[in-house]
């Protein structure tokens, strides 16, 4: 069982082994733009 006094401690970089770019915000951009571009042309055809 394990002893809340030997606590491991780490930075949140080492919890994820890596780093995070920030692309999931350009994801969401050009997937909101093409879903409201798509809708667009099936509403007005």
């Amino acid at each position: 069982m394990a002893d809340d006094q030997d606590s491991i401690h780490v930075s949140a970089t080492e919890a994820r082994a890596g780093a995070t770019p920030g692309v999931t915000r350009y994801i969401l951009a050009v997937s909101l733009i093409a879903v409201i571009a798509v809708m667009a042309y099936i509403l007005l055809s």
